[in-house]
């Protein structure tokens, strides 16, 4: 086809110029929205599972948890009871954290407690206040034997509670050098045996002797340890406690004694009943 000619005065023919704007996203305002959307969905997947996973755990697993994920704690609790740097003295397991805690929680160095878990440090504290009241509401029957309530000593331990009926100068649970109980120190035990019968937990009753010595041939204090252990057992059964519920009667002799500057002090002969846990 031959060309359409074109005069010196006939104008060009137009340019047309097409202008394409590309949108990043394919126009949806970018992709980074969907990165942070799938994380909070990750996030509140994760928050739901824990939350599902705490209500299908008992309380026992829940503390078995917080046991495995503090290692302190075992070694917190061989310091306990009476030691300067355990339970009754310096930090503790009951002191207070900085942390903040749920109201009505009890928040602890070594781990926080809630408030519905039964155990533990501040329960043994309780059960000892609630025992020493239950003993001197039994003493108090008798206006005589009320001052029998400053014998009575009660520690809380890693094994349990053990309470301590401690001899002194003005009174003896024994008579002297035999396995007799006195009248005094048999009210006292129907009292204790009062206290630890709605109480749970086995019983370990252990004797102890201060180390003055025998005359040749009379004795020792071995035997007369054990004895009186046995003695005691038998006092808190015929108070009512079930012989079932004791676990070990033991006879230390002088080998453990209270007052240890002094191995002749009257506060060594005493009686031991741990309460265990």
């Amino acid at each position: 086809m031959a060309a359409t000619s074109r005069g010196k005065n006939d104008l060009p023919p137009p340019i047309i110029v097409k202008k394409v704007t590309v949108v990043a996203g394919g126009g949806h305002h970018g992709g980074a929205w969907k990165v942070a959307y799938a994380d909070f969905v990750t996030a509140m997947m994760a928050f739901f599972l824990l939350l599902w996973l705490l209500g299908a755990t008992t309380e026992k697993q829940k503390r078995g948890l917080a046991d495995y994920f503090t290692p302190t704690l075992v070694k917190t609790k061989e310091g306990s009871a009476g030691s300067n740097n355990g339970l009754l003295g310096g930090s503790s397991l009951t002191e207070v954290d900085k942390y903040p805690n749920r109201q009505g929680q009890t928040g602890t160095r070594t781990l926080t407690i809630p408030r519905d878990v039964t155990g533990g440090p501040k329960e043994g504290a309780a059960a000892i206040a609630r025992m020493r009241e239950k003993v001197a509401e039994k003493l108090a029957e008798n206006r005589k034997l009320q001052r029998l309530m400053k014998q009575v000593k009660m520690v809380d331990t890693t094994e349990g509670i053990r309470i301590d009926l401690v001899d002194d100068a003005d009174f003896s649970m024994f008579q002297l050098g035999t396995t007799v109980m006195t009248a005094d120190a048999d009210a006292l035990v129907r009292a204790i045996a009062a206290t630890v019968a709605d109480e749970a937990g086995m019983l370990t009753v252990r004797g102890h002797t201060d180390a003055l010595q025998w005359r040749s041939g009379a004795g020792n204090n071995w035997a007369l340890s054990s004895g009186r252990a046995e003695a005691t057992r038998q006092a808190f059964v015929r108070h009512g406690i079930m012989p079932g519920r004791f676990r070990r009667i033991e006879g230390v002799a002088d080998r453990e004694p209270l007052v240890a500057d002094n191995p002749a002090d009257p506060r060594n002969r005493r009686i031991s009943i741990l309460l265990g846990s």
